[in-house]
C-alpha cells in the first residue's frame, strides 16, 4: 500500500476541542500544521459527542482564553443573525440558545461546528492548517527521545491505495480522545485510577487499577411530540439493562433515580419533564433547542440532548483492553442509550401514574446521524502523560486546600474551574463530586518526563485520575490545547524544546507574555479570590 509522506511544521493529531484550539494557536502563530481527526466533524465535546459546555459561573466575565470567550460570543453572534428570534433573546447580552439549565450556552452542536471551521477558515482556505478527517494514527516512528513521524489512515478514502499517509513535523501534539498517540510513541503515561501510596489522595484507591477509569457516556437528541408515537425497534440488550443495577443504587440504572450530586452516598429522584411537585427534570437539563425565544415556528418543538446518569456506561474501559473488547464497549455504550430512548419512550414512570412517553423521537438530524446518537461518545478519561509535574487532588480540593485557597504556580499556562467530577468508574464504580477551588495550568504538566517533542492538547496532561475529574471540562481542554499549540510554535520559532522554555526564567517569561498578549489568562483575579474567602496573604503558591 502506498505511504504518502506529508510535511508541516507541528502534527496535530486528534481534531477534537483541545486539537481545534491548539491547530488555531499554532496557525495563528504563522506554523503549518496538519490536523487528523477520526470522525467528519471537529469540535470533539462539543459537536461529534454533542456536549454543551460545562462552565464555572465566572465564565461571562473571565477565566477563559480569549479566543474561547470569542467561541462563545460567536455562537450567539449565529443565533442573532440566522435565526428569528424574539426582540428580548436577540437583545440578551447572556443569550442562552436551548435554556438548558446545565450551561450558560446550551446549543446545537452543527453551530458549534460551524462557528469552529469559521474561526479556521482563513487558515484552511489558504491551506495553512491541512485537515484529514476520518483518520486515525496507527504508528509512531522515534529516534531517541524524539518522534520523528507519524502514520495515519484513513478508513473513507475512495482510493485505498492512497489510505496511508506519513506526517513528519518538528513537534507531535497527541489530541486524540483517548491518548492513542502516547503507547505509539513510547511516551511514558499512566492510566486509570492511581493507589493512594503512590499519589496520597484521599479519594484514591488502595491498589491502582489502571482499568477503572470514568464512564463514557454516547449521547442521543430527541424531541417530544405528545400526539405521535415514535418507538424504536426494541434494542437487543434493553433486557439486560432494565434489570441492570448499579452497585451503588437500589433501582435499576433505567429508572428516575441517580446519584446526588450534593452528597454521592446518596439517591436523588428525577422525572422527565419541568413539574408542580418538586421533582427535578431531565427534559431542559440540557435541552438544545428551545421554540420560546424565536419570533416563528421553525419545527415541532424542544430538542434535549440525553447525557444522564441513566446512560453512563461502566462495565468496561476503551484503554487497556484489546480492540474487540473495545468495539464490544463502545456498542455496549451505544445499546445503553437506545434501551435509555426505548425505556422512556414504553415503560418510565410519569407523574401522572401512567407509563412511557411514546412521542419521544430521536433526532439524528441534530447530530449529523441517522439513528439520533451522536457520531462518537464522550470519553471523559484518556491516558495520561507522565510529567514533569502532576496535578492531583491537593492542587485542586477546596477541603484539602483550606485556608491556602487556590493554588498558584509561578508557570501558569492558563486557568479554568470544575468541581473534581468523577461518574461511575468501570470496576469500583465509585463517583464522586468534590467542591473545588478556581484552578491553573502549570506548565509543567505539558511536558513528558523524557520525550521531547511530544505535547499533551486535551484531557492527556500530567494529572492524576481524580484531578481530570476538573480538568476535563470545555474550557479547560480548550486553554490546555491552545497554550499546547503555542508552545509547540514558540519552540519551532526559537529552536528549542518545551523543558527548555521551562527550565529558562528568560525563555518562560517571553512565553507567558506571549499568552498574555493573545489573552490568556495566567492567573485568577482578586476578585475571586475575594469571593472565596480567601485574602491576599493566604493566597496558596
Amino acid at each position: 500500500m502506498t505511504q504518502k509522506r506529508l510535511d508541516a511544521d507541528i502534527v496535530v493529531i486528534g481534531g477534537g476541542l483541545g486539537g481545534t484550539s491548539a491547530a488555531l494557536a499554532a496557525a495563528k502563530a504563522g506554523m503549518r500544521v496538519i490536523m487528523t481527526e477520526e470522525t467528519d466533524w471537529l469540535g470533539g465535546q462539543l459537536t461529534s459527542q454533542a456536549v454543551p459546555p460545562d462552565e464555572h459561573r465566572w465564565i461571562e466575565q473571565f477565566g477563559c482564553t480569549a479566543t474561547y470567550r470569542q467561541f462563545r460570543n460567536r455562537v450567539r453572534d449565529y443565533y442573532r443573525q440566522n435565526y428569528p428570534l424574539t426582540e428580548e433573546a436577540c437583545n440578551d447580552p447572556i443569550l442562552n440558545p436551548g435554556n438548558g439549565w446545565v450551561s450558560r450556552l446550551a446549543h446545537e452542536p452543527r453551530v458549534a461546528l460551524r462557528v469552529l471551521e469559521d474561526m479556521l477558515a482563513p487558515y484552511l482556505n489558504t491551506g495553512r492548517v491541512r485537515v484529514y478527517y476520518h483518520t486515525v494514527p496507527i504508528a509512531a516512528h522515534t529516534d531517541g527521545d524524539c518522534i520523528t513521524s507519524v502514520t495515519v489512515r484513513t478508513s473513507h478514502n475512495p482510493d485505498h491505495k492512497s489510505g496511508l499517509r506519513v506526517l513528519h513535523g518538528t513537534f507531535y501534539l497527541d489530541a486524540t480522545e483517548c491518548g492513542d498517540l502516547l503507547p505509539m510513541a513510547g511516551v511514558e503515561h499512566t492510566s486509570g485510577a492511581e493507589s493512594r501510596a503512590e499519589t496520597g489522595e484521599p479519594h484514591a484507591l488502595e491498589c491502582a487499577n489502571p482499568l477503572d477509569m470514568q464512564s463514557i457516556t454516547h449521547v442521543a437528541a430527541v424531541d417530544y411530540i405528545p400526539q405521535e408515537s415514535f418507538i424504536i425497534e426494541r434494542p437487543q440488550q434493553y433486557d439486560f439493562w432494565r434489570n441492570y443495577i448499579p452497585s451503588f443504587s437500589r433501582f435499576p440504572i433505567l429508572s428516575w433515580f441517580a446519584t446526588d450530586a450534593d452528597d454521592t452516598s446518596k439517591l436523588k429522584q428525577f422525572t422527565l419533564f419541568p413539574n408542580d411537585q418538586g421533582i427535578v427534570s431531565l427534559w431542559d437539563y440540557r435541552r438544545i433547542v428551545d421554540p420560546s425565544i424565536w419570533s416563528e415556528p421553525l419545527n415541532d418543538g424542544e430538542v434535549t440532548l440525553l447525557n444522564w446518569a441513566q446512560n453512563d456506561y461502566y462495565l468496561g474501559p476503551l484503554i487497556g483492553v484489546t480492540a474487540e473488547e473495545q468495539a464490544r464497549h463502545r456498542e455496549g455504550a451505544r445499546e445503553l442509550t437506545r434501551s435509555l430512548i426505548y425505556w422512556l419512550q414504553t415503560e418510565a414512570p410519569r407523574l401522572d401514574g401512567g407509563f412511557g412517553y411514546p412521542g419521544i423521537r430521536p433526532r439524528g438530524d441534530y447530530l449529523g446521524t441517522s439513528d439520533g446518537l451522536a457520531k462518537t461518545a464522550y470519553i471523559r478519561e484518556s491516558r495520561r502523560i507522565k510529567a514533569e509535574y502532576t496535578i492531583s487532588e491537593f492542587d485542586v480540593s477546596r477541603e484539602l486546600r483550606g485556608e491556602e485557597g487556590p493554588k498558584r504556580y509561578s508557570d501558569s499556562v492558563g486557568v479554568g474551574s470544575y468541581h473534581l467530577d468523577l461518574h461511575p468508574t468501570t470496576v469500583s464504580q465509585r463517583t464522586f463530586y468534590i467542591p473545588n477551588y478556581p484552578y491553573e495550568i502549570p506548565l509543567g504538566s505539558l511536558i513528558p518526563v523524557r520525550v521531547r517533542n511530544l505535547l499533551p492538547a486535551c484531557k492527556n496532561i500530567g494529572m492524576t485520575q481524580i484531578a481530570n475529574g476538573c480538568y476535563r471540562l470545555h474550557p479547560t481542554e480548550w486553554n490546555i490545547g491552545e497554550s499546547s499549540g503555542s508552545l509547540a510554535a514558540y519552540c519551532v520559532s526559537n529552536g528549542l524544546y518545551p523543558i527548555e522554555v521551562s527550565r529558562s526564567a528568560e525563555h518562560l517569561g517571553r512565553f507567558q507574555n506571549i499568552l498574555l498578549r493573545q489573552g490568556v489568562e495566567l492567573h485568577w483575579p482578586a476578585e475571586v479570590f475575594e469571593a472565596e474567602g480567601v485574602t491576599s496573604q493566604s493566597r496558596g503558591s
